[in-house]
């Protein structure tokens, strides 16, 4: 398993330099912004040959969510993440994580009545998934589908919900990205469900309970490395977390020596 991050306010602007410095804090992958790795994937290819720093994965980045409520919205967001799993191949990348949409709904707030059927955020999210599909196969990347916590999303909250899309969609290329964070709020228990969908997890995010930089909070993360480690699972492992702290590289490099006794 190898430890990775996304980029940070205090890493260098530079790509190489961004790289460099990266891999300088004990970081062995990085997950590219989508946008970045469209727009400069030569210069992305540049960096991780001069450092040695692969890319892990993409996440964000495209014009629209896969289960997006404007159609014009979705099927931008479709046509970018075609580019970016065409790029991904050429940087060697395994994949894009995809969660049906970030705030655009939530039962949780009002309305609280949302403005397409159940059936209709299932039919939006599976006709996504059956064009990005075969792209993902063409370049032998994934499509890391996310389940986001239920004050973010409200198509996508559990494993179950991924797995029901998965199953409903019978996909060659799509996986289920498991995230700490969310899976503290919507799971029973990290570990369980990290055990029953262990042959559909194809990426980790991780992050304390808060959302801020792991060793910070309440997650137990010896018990559920140790999971990880019992259910064979090989992929990345990346941080996603804000940073709380008064020196934000101070602490973030304490949290980078928290996870590694675990891994």
């Amino acid at each position: 398993m190898r430890l990775g991050t996304q980029d940070k306010d205090f890493f260098p602007q530079d790509l190489t330099e961004k790289f460099r410095f990266v891999k300088s804090m004990g970081f062995e992958c990085f997950e590219i912004d989508g946008k970045v790795l469209m727009e400069h994937t030569e210069e992305v290819k540049r960096a991780i040959e001069t450092t040695g720093l692969p890319v892990s994965s993409a996440c964000g980045g495209y014009r629209g969510w896969i289960g997006d409520f404007i159609e014009e919205k979705r099927l931008n967001g479709v046509e970018d993440l075609k580019v970016i799993l065409r790029a991904l191949k050429t940087v060697g990348g395994t994949g894009v994580v995809v969660p049906a949409a970030w705030g655009m709904f939530t039962f949780r707030l009002p309305p609280m009545v949302s403005p397409r059927s159940h059936e209709g955020d299932v039919k939006a999210i599976l006709d996504s998934l059956r064009e990005l599909d075969p792209i993902a196969e063409e370049n032998d990347v994934w499509l890391y589908l996310e389940p986001l916590n239920r004050y973010q999303d409200h198509m996508l909250n559990t494993l179950q919900d991924a797995m029901d899309i998965l199953e409903a969609g019978n996909f060659k290329r799509v996986k289920i990205t498991a995230d700490f964070y969310h899976m503290a709020i919507e799971e029973d228990d990290i570990s369980e469900s990290l055990v029953k969908y262990k042959d559909y997890i194809g990426h980790i995010h991780i992050a304390e309970n808060h959302r801020y930089q792991p060793g910070t909070g309440s997650i137990d993360w010896k018990r559920h490395m140790q999971t990880l480690k019992d259910i064979g699972y090989e992929g990345d492992i990346v941080n996603e977390g804000r940073i709380r702290g008064e020196n934000p590289l101070e602490v973030y490099q304490e949290s980078v020596r928290f996870m590694k006794q675990f891994l």
